[in-house]
């Protein structure tokens, strides 16, 4: 069966990565961008030489103004030339700022589609159980909204530090020709402005914006579940309660974000105010009449410094506005270096081919970290070609981890899995998904047709092969009712139920004609009817390995082999009537289901029981 089965991985609340070995340290995104290097080398050339043209303007003014303001006749020489190299200046910085700007968001599109190609190929390479165990929607922000963050560093950045570094560099050389001791005075509001910065980055701001991306998450997520269960919700008559849950996380949100509003404003606000033309023109007129009224400066000298005083702190100021983008770009880049960390499950240097279809665990244990819990532990089984052995046992006993060891969604952290006598970490992997097939409980089915959705694993199967994919899994009724038959595409033309989804999976799984069968709960959603049907069908496939995992207890019914798990480890396996007549763990916890759904038994006219009596 193909890797692309993937895309039936369920979706779990725990994000972490656990329990995939070949697991790595976030990576250096360095040999992704150095290709990119002499392109952003030419946008930093470009900014700098149009950030210094942008300079020429305002030199040329000061040069009017001395040589107007001068005693004597007016040199129109020197008007002329200040006039030409004002107005040459500012026709170079348009010209090279607008290209730098140009080129950057090219090489910013560029630098996204490389992203995207390389999360794309890791994504593609990483082992299931990884993906199996986040949610599509991180993913997909990762893939998207993080790559798209990274904008500001590759097409902003890049001029607003150079803008933040060769203006004032430039301008302080000049001005320190001028007059040095004035030059400081005029630095004086870019100082106390570079010292709010700090405020912004201590440990409890930090904090608090970590608050602030929290709440906003919360009233994300209340928000989506609000809207999304409100049908549900008005139903049972808990409107109220769900528009409780709303409001609370959003009077979370106002408090933290009213909170970090408070701690910031002083600091934002005194930053604004000293990096004000105002205030920058208070403190050069101050320090200027001080030196000119003492003798120590001609008052023409004091023009160049109220031009450039202010060109000394717009940088600066630009940058702090970019200072949120920038952060930001950086916590996206630490995601993006988080998923392409992540390791393929290794490959056999030397492949071996299994003999047969016996499947067999010897003293399986596993943990999703390296550090957590042991989720199996020392768990023993062997699986005969051509049988069907049902899992069952209370929740979090271990049994989805169990089945998913055997399509190698994760490697055992001791002991072996073994397929045909060989282990499964020396089968390359198209040759073990070639054997194996699964089926997961939360199915997901690609935006395409039912025909290409049945034949995912085995693109080239004929129509007829896919119909009778679909009549054993008892979807093809359905299926002859939708729109276009095989030809509808799910997601566009039709809306499948959960259960009716389940069996397209199971079909697709019964097309690939793999040896091995594995579901988890794959008809957790069907109706019963459904359900037995399904399982008449599994029943006539003797020629395969079965593994299913038991959602409803009328599955063990037909089971050669009922293994029953309890704290991750087997308490007890064998025929379902033998296990009955032990009375033992199995046939207490075959009791306690049989309570819970009582009234469903009755209406069925106890099933089950009389199945197991056979």
């Amino acid at each position: 069966m193909s890797a692309t089965h993937s895309v039936e991985a369920g979706e779990q609340s725990t994000p972490s990565s656990g329990g995939t070995p070949t697991a790595r340290q976030p990576v250096s995104t360095g040999p992704l961008l150095r290709p990119h290097a002499p392109s952003f080398a030419v946008v930093v050339v470009f900014q700098v030489i149009g950030a210094v043209a942008g300079l020429a303007p305002l030199f040329a003014v000061i040069e009017l103004g001395r040589a107007l303001l001068s005693p004597g006749p007016v040199d129109s020489n020197r008007v002329w030339t200040a006039v030409i190299l004002g107005a040459t200046g500012l026709f170079v910085r348009l010209v090279f700022t607008g290209a730098s700007s140009g080129l950057g968001h090219v090489l910013d599109g560029k630098v996204q589609l490389s992203l995207r190609r390389e999360l794309a190929r890791s994504l593609g390479q990483a082992p299931i159980g990884w993906l199996s165990r986040r949610r599509s929607g991180e993913l997909a922000k990762v893939v998207g909204d993080d790559v798209a963050a990274v904008h500001p560093f590759i097409a902003h950045a890049p001029g607003e530090l150079v803008s933040a570094f060769v203006v004032p560099l430039v301008s302080l050389v000049y001005l320190l020709t001028i007059d040095w001791r004035l030059t400081l005075i005029t630095l004086i509001p870019v100082v106390l402005a570079i010292a709010h910065v700090p405020l912004l980055m201590t440990p409890a701001r930090n904090r608090a914006q970590e608050d602030f991306d929290a709440a906003m998450g919360r009233i994300a997520t209340s928000v989506v579940e609000f809207v999304q269960g409100i049908a549900v919700v008005k139903a049972f008559g808990g409107s109220e309660r769900a528009h409780r849950t709303f409001l609370t996380a959003a009077d979370d949100f106002v408090d933290i974000f009213t909170r970090w509003v408070r701690g910031v404003s002083a600091v934002a606000a005194g930053m604004q105010l000293a990096l004000s033309p105002p205030f920058v023109l208070l403190v050069v007129l101050i320090g200027g009449t001080v030196r000119i009224t003492s003798g120590d400066m001609p008052p023409v000298d004091l023009l160049p410094f109220l031009l450039l005083g202010l060109g000394l702190t717009a940088p600066v100021a630009a940058l702090g506005h970019g200072f949120d983008d920038m952060q930001a770009a950086g916590r996206a880049v630490g995601r993006i270096r988080e998923v392409l960390g992540v390791g393929a499950l290794p490959q056999p240097a030397r492949p071996a081919v299994p003999q047969d279809n016996r499947v067999e665990l010897r003293d399986v244990r596993f943990s999703y970290d390296d550090d957590g819990p042991e989720v199996l532990r020392g768990v023993d089984l062997l699986l005969e070609p051509g049988t069907l052995t049902a899992v069952v046992g209370p929740s979090g006993s271990g049994k989805s981890t169990l089945v998913q060891l055997l399509p190698r969604f994760f490697d055992p952290t001791a002991g072996s899995v073994r397929l045909g006598g060989v282990d499964l970490r020396d089968i390359d992997s198209r040759e073990l998904y070639r054997r194996v097939s699964f089926v997961l409980q939360d199915v997901r089915l690609l935006r395409a047709s039912v025909a290409d959705n049945i034949a995912l694993a085995v693109p080239h199967a004929t129509g007829d092969e896919v119909t009778s994919a679909a009549r054993l899994a008892h979807i093809h009724d359905r299926v002859m009712a939708l729109p276009r038959g095989y030809d509808t595409v799910i997601g566009e033309e039709v809306k499948l139920s959960g259960g009716e989804a389940q069996r397209i999976a199971i079909a697709r799984a019964l097309a690939a004609d793999t040896p091995v069968l594995v579901l988890d709960e794959a008809t957790a959603f069907a109706d019963p009817q459904t359900d037995q049907a399904v399982r008449q069908t599994l029943s006539t496939l003797r020629d395969r390995t079965v593994l299913v995992i038991a959602h409803r207890l009328e599955t063990i019914a037909d089971a050669d082999l009922v293994v029953m798990l309890e704290d991750g480890m087997v308490v007890e396996q064998g025929r379902p009537t033998d296990l009955l007549a032990q009375d033992g763990k199995f046939a207490a916890f075959w009791r306690t289901q049989q309570s819970a759904v009582a009234d469903d038994s009755e209406a069925r006219g106890g099933v089950l029981q009389g199945d197991l009596s056979r």
